[in-house]
């Protein structure tokens, strides 16, 4: 029979075992962030952690930390997007990133966040006609049943997505970094800042406030999937600096589409800014004949070689690595945007 535990002695093993536990913060990243993954390692001073990550022949993807993870908080850097260089697609990197999760679960991770800058499938968050899958429903459901306890992403297209999941999401947003740029490069012009659609208004609004200019909205319709029409500017454009803000560049059919209306609409120039870059398919030269004097994304997304000289890439590492340190320490994630991250 065993001895059951001298309470005498309870309160200082409980008091010893509180001492000599210390929590560990480890970070991984998948193929499409590797470089993502690595500023945000190397601004928090740690070593990355080698998810041991690897393609058969057959193409199943294979996965192995190489160290102990054990009792740690891991976060796992991984975008659904696409890689080139890595030769990945977006299913690639989601399929990745289960394998991933569920790796680091049976391993005996503390907490498993994932931190998915660009969330896949954002764009699949509603039914828009009969026998369509919800996929970002899809993607949140198998994300939890991997074995996530929280979710960090990056401007998120609808703000209803966050709904889709039962554990914790953290929405961060690009915002500050935009705002900032436009501030320091255009912002001695005569702006205007031009919501691409009615459901950006909010956002732009903020972002207009923000830079000291007033806004304008393109009046767009969509009679078909990956299919824009865009009818006039609501607004006053005419000798104006016109900077259209978005959260994704895809094909790039629509910002062409809108940067030539705003320009007949008589603005002097006309630039973009958006969080995630995809620039899918003829993306770079569609927007290279476009209007368009520049355009600005962040590294939420790995740029595709080719892009134009007109594109620049900030990078999104100073934000997400702000969030991974405060929620390892437990601290308000929400005040590194002073609030202002509620977008929709």
């Amino acid at each position: 029979m065993s001895k059951a535990l001298d309470t005498a002695t309870a309160p200082s093993l409980g008091t010893a075992i509180t001492a000599g536990y210390e929590k560990r913060l480890m970070v991984t990243a998948g193929r499409a962030s590797q470089e993502l993954g690595a500023k945000i390692t190397s601004r928090l001073a740690l070593e990355p952690v080698d998810p041991g990550l690897k393609t058969f022949a057959d193409g199943e993807v294979y996965c192995r930390y190489g160290e102990s993870i054990r009792g740690a908080d891991l976060f796992i850097v991984q975008s659904i997007c696409a890689s080139e260089r890595e030769g990945l697609t977006p299913n690639d990197a989601l399929m990745e990133l289960l394998l991933m999760i569920h790796a680091a679960k049976h391993a005996s991770a503390h907490r498993i966040i994932a931190v998915c800058p660009w969330y896949g499938y954002s764009r699949q968050d509603k039914k828009s006609a009969p026998r369509e899958p919800i996929s970002a429903r899809l993607v949140a459901e198998l994300l939890e049943v991997a074995g996530i306890d929280r979710l960090v992403t990056m401007d998120l297209h609808a703000g209803q997505m966050q709904g889709f999941f039962s554990k914790t999401v953290d929405h961060m947003t690009a915002m500050p970094i935009l705002t900032q740029f436009v501030q320091d490069n255009i912002g001695d012009q005569d702006l205007t800042i031009i919501a691409p659609d009615a459901g950006r208004v909010k956002l732009v609004k903020n972002f207009a406030r923000k830079v000291g200019a007033p806004y304008a909205l393109l009046e767009k319709e969509r009679p078909a999937q990956g299919v824009a029409e865009i009818g006039h500017v609501i607004g006053d454009v005419k000798d104006k600096t016109a900077v259209i803000v978005d959260d994704i560049i895809g094909t790039g059919g629509t910002l062409a589409a809108a940067a030539q209306t705003v320009m007949d609409e008589g603005a002097r120039r006309v630039y973009a800014v958006a969080t995630h870059g995809l620039f899918a398919g003829n993306a770079f030269q569609t927007l290279d004949d476009s209007p368009l004097e520049g355009i600005v994304v962040t590294d939420t997304v790995p740029l595709r070689s080719g892009a134009p000289s007109m594109v620049r890439q900030l990078t999104s590492a100073d934000i997400l690595t702000d969030s991974i340190r405060r929620i390892f320490l437990d601290d308000s994630v929400s005040e590194i945007f002073a609030g202002e991250n509620q977008l929709f």
